[in-house]
Parts: structure tokens; C-alpha cells; sequence
């Protein structure tokens, strides 16, 4: 509807439609849907995503029930996209498709992601298993004999491999590095496996992925969708914080600094949030919050989409300026807490009570609180949510493999790349120690044979006395000692007289 903001939906519908928009200069200040199960969420996703295609911006969302890959489809026109239309003076209303590229960790439904165990990091992996102060320090460790060995660490057997070599070499690296206990890389070994189980080895190798392939526009303009497959990935929660908290190091640490731009780099929408922050570690949750407040010099938007706002701890809750509130049920003293939560966070409106109107929202109706020019939230309003002009639901099996094949990345990431690395290289390295170790044995059992055999020779020259000979030289040895006593007798009796 503008060139400076994404359409919304419509309020005061009863009185004079008043339209809500999220302006695109505030849009990297980050965001927060939330709602009950049935209530909107995804359709308001959708829309979302297509009013930030339509203004260049490249979007990014997990795809938790496979309903948002259907924005890849022009809609179908139906009586109550219509009726909703001019319900809210949509007259723009029409139906379209936009530029798509699915992403799958599995590589099932779409191109798959990886990246290596050195882009990941010991301080990150650290946190992600939750590992002690003294696990981090041999993880640390690790890592820093891989640089000055020279030791490529791109999947999870070559930093197995390269913590047991740690074991065996313990004594040697102590003087050097610092001590590793034989049990404290037994734990961390333990904790890959959790991570192995929930399928990371999909995650870690090559080819890694290179975040501009995420950041793509069209020719005529529209930002790409990139949807990632999440439906299998929600299984295995440990590998999808992985993922999300990977991906958004990286983005901080590759894109530049370019303040408030006139619109967002690139978006994230981050379906099922609460599966980011659920048992999560207090450093996990820290390094989220830190990078979600720094992200945004980077042009970067976050936008969480979950059931509770309880879901999204307060130190991450606080970064998010723009919020759109689908109805929760108040059933339980939790849910309750959560509505009255939800309610305190916006600024209120006096012609309706906020917490009262969060139970009572009908489906595809929201409160909606964005950010104003001067970045100070708008007052709440009840908003009846835009009809997206995709399909609302899943594309089938045949639709996806079109996509995928004339996708822009076709090609580069299909077909996993295993070359030499730490894994192979230690491999050859205990395979030269175990015939060097070999050689000395051999060596050592050589020269003891000849030690062996030089001794005998010796003995050999040796003649062994029979009786005969040893009666002979005792009677020799007799006849002298007496010839010997007679001899010295005479001497001495002559020298006597």
C-alpha cells in the first residue's frame, strides 16, 4: 500500500477503517507474533513476508508445519479473502506469487544447509552443550592445537577424532597447553552424541553455506523467501537453537555496520520460538540477547513467532518493538499470567481493555502495536489481519521439486563435499606411529637377538674340565705345594746352620 511500509490489516473497522502498517525504516528494530494455537500466526507471517519481498527485503523463516510454502504459489481466489478485503478498503487486493528458495538441514525439502565445526566455534558449541567450565577449557583446547597443527575440523568425526587423539596425547600437550583429563573429553564425547542423534551430522561439513545466498532479490526487485523445512527439524530441538543461534552469529559477524537504513538487509521470522529458549542454558540465552540487540546496526530484523510471550525470556522480550497479538485462552493460572503479560506490554488504548480483548479475538484478528517515526510504539489497536495474495496452505511434492530445481543455488549445495581433515589426517598420523612404534620393536628385537647370539659365541670358546683333567691338575697342583714346602724347608735349614 506504501513505499515506505507493509500493510498490515485494518482497525476501528466499525467506525472508520484506520490502516496499520509496519514501517520498513523501523522494521530491523525487531518483532514479536504470538498467539494461540489456530488463532493466525502463519497467515500473519505470510503477509508479513510478502510485503517485505514486495519492498526488496529478503526474508528468512522456519516453516515449522509446512503451511507457509504455499507463498511460493499464486492464491486462490475465494469469497472470504475477498470479504475480508473490503472489509479493511484493501482495494489493491489481488493474488500473486513470490520468489522462493526452500532450505532443508536434511536435504529432503530443499536445498541443504551446513556449515563447519571451525565456523561454529568453541565458545558457541560450548554453550550449545552446556558444557562445564573445565569441558570448555579442553574444548578450547582443541581447538587451538587444530590451528597450529593444521587440523581442518569441518564435521563431527573429525573433532571426535581430534578429542581422542587429545586423550591419548595428554602428557605430551600438558607442558604446552595445559592439562585434558581422559574423563572430561569422555563427557564432551557424550554430549556430540546427543547432538549426533538429533541428526548435526547433516548440519556440519561442506559445502558450508554462504550467508549472501540468503540475501538474493529478483530482477524486477522482490527480496527471496528463503524458507527452511522445520517439520522434521522440531524433533530435534538442540540442533534447531544450534542452527538459528549459528545463523545469527554469522550474520553479525559478516555484515557490516550500516546504522537505520531506509529498510531492513534481510528479516528472520522465527517459528516456534519457544524452541530456541526451552531448557536452554543461561550462556545460550545470554549470547541470543546479545546478539539480537547488537544485530540490528547490521540492518538485520528478528522477528519471533510463538504461542506465549512467557515463551521469549524478558532480557530478549525487551529488544522487540514491534508486536502483533493474536487471542490466548485463559484457562490456566500460567495462561492467565500470560495475558496479563502480553496486555502490560503495549501502550494502551482507551477505547477498549487490553487484557480483556487478547481472550476474546476472533481468528485472523490481532493487537497490533508498531513502531511510530520517532520510534515510540503506537497505541494497541484491534486489527483485522490482511488477506495474503499466496495460497494459504502447503505447495504438494511436484510444486516443491519445481521450485527447487529453478532456484538460484541449484547446484551448489546439493551434493556434500568430504575432503581431507582432521579426521583423515590423524588417521595417517597414528598409522605412521603405529609402524614407526612397529619398526623400533622390530629394531629392539633385533639387536637383543644379536646381544644374544654375540653372548653365546663367548660361551662357546669356553672347554669344560673333565674328571680326569681336574684329578691331574689337583694332583699337580699337590706335587707343587709339596715340592714347593720341601724346597723353601731347605732353604731356610741351610740358612739356619
Amino acid at each position: 500500500m506504501s513505499d515506505d511500509s507493509i500493510f498490515i490489516g485494518g482497525s476501528n473497522v466499525d467506525v472508520e477503517v484506520k490502516h496499520e502498517e509496519l514501517l520498513l525504516k523501523l522494521a530491523n528494530r525487531h518483532g514479536l507474533v504470538t498467539g494461540a494455537t489456530g488463532t493466525g500466526k502463519t497467515v500473519t507471517l505470510q503477509i508479513l513476508a510478502e510485503g517485505f519481498s514486495n519492498a526488496g527485503v529478503p526474508v528468512f523463516a522456519a516453516d515449522v508445519k509446512g503451511d507457509l510454502s504455499g507463498i511460493a504459489v499464486e492464491g486462490d481466489p475465494k469469497d472470504f479473502l475477498f470479504s475480508r478485503a473490503k472489509t479493511i478498503k484493501f482495494d489493491d487486493y489481488g493474488f500473486d506469487d513470490f520468489p522462493v528458495i526452500f532450505w532443508d538441514l536434511f536435504g529432503k525439502q530443499g536445498h541443504p544447509i551446513r556449515t563447519t565445526i571451525s565456523e561454529m566455534g568453541p565458545l558457541l558449541l560450548s554453550r550449545l552443550m552446556n558444557l562445564t567450565e573445565a569441558q570448555e577449557g579442553a574444548l578450547n583446547i582443541a581447538f587451538r592445537i587444530a590451528d597450529d597443527e593444521g587440523l581442518l575440523l569441518l564435521d563431527l568425526k573429525d573433532l571426535r577424532a581430534l578429542l581422542s587423539d587429545l586423550a591419548d596425547r595428554g602428557k605430551e600437550i600438558a607442558s604446552d597447553y595445559g592439562n585434558v583429563n581422559k574423563r572430561t573429553i569422555g563427557a564432551i564425547q557424550r554430549r556430540l552424541l546427543v547432538m549426533e542423534e538429533q541428526g548435526a551430522e547433516h548440519f556440519f561439513g561442506e559445502p558450508a553455506l554462504d550467508i549472501q545466498d540468503l540475501m538474493r532479490t529478483t530482477r524486477n526487485g522482490k527480496g527471496y523467501i528463503n524458507i527452511l523445512a522445520a517439520d522434521e527439524l522440531m524433533r530435534s530441538p538442540t540442533l534447531y537453537a544450534t542452527f538459528l543461534l549459528w545463523l545469527l552469529s554469522e550474520l553479525f559477524e559478516e555484515l557490516p555496520e550500516v546504522g537505520d537504513p531506509e529498510k531492513p538487509k534481510l528479516v528472520f521470522f522465527f517459528d516456534e520460538a519457544h524452541l530456541l529458549f526451552d531448557d536452554a542454558p543461561k550462556g545460550l540465552v545470554d549470547k541470543i540477547e546479545q546478539v539480537v540487540r547488537l544485530i540490528r546496526s547490521k540492518g538485520v530484523g528478528v522477528y519471533f513467532v510463538t504461542q506465549n510471550p512467557l515463551d521469549v525470556p524478558d532480557e530478549v522480550l525487551g529488544q522487540l518493538g514491534n508486536r502483533i497479538q493474536h487471542a490466548l485462552r485463559a484457562f490456566t493460572p500460567r495462561d492467565q499470567k500470560a495475558v496479563r503479560a502480553a496486555a502490560q506490554t503495549f501502550r494502551q488504548n482507551p477505547e477498549f481493555d487490553t487484557e480483556k480483548a487478547i481472550t476474546q479475538l476472533g481468528v485472523g484478528e490481532a493487537l497490533v502495536s508498531t513502531l511510530e517515526k520517532k520510534g515510540r510504539p503506537s497505541m494497541v489497536a484491534r486489527t483485522l489481519i490482511r488477506p495474503p495474495s499466496s495460497r494459504m496452505g502447503p505447495v504438494d511434492e511436484a510444486e516443491r521439486k519445481k521450485i527447487i530445481k529453478n532456484s538460484p543455488v541449484y547446484g551448489l549445495y546439493d551434493e556434500d563435499i568430504d575432503r581431507e581433515s582432521a579426521f583423515e589426517m590423524l588417521e595417517k598420523r597414528a598409522v605412521k606411529r603405529e609402524a614407526a612404534a612397529e619398526k623400533a620393536a622390530k629394531e629392539e628385537a633385533e639387536a637383543k637377538a644379536a646381544k644374544k647370539a654375540s653372548s653365546g659365541r663367548r660361551r662357546s670358546g669356553y672347554k669344560r674340565q673333565t674328571a680326569t683333567d681336574r684329578f691331574l691338575k689337583s694332583m699337580a697342583s699337590s706335587v707343587g705345594r709339596t715340592l714347593g714346602t720341601k724346597l723353601i724347608r731347605g732353604l731356610l735349614g741351610s740358612l739356619l746352620r
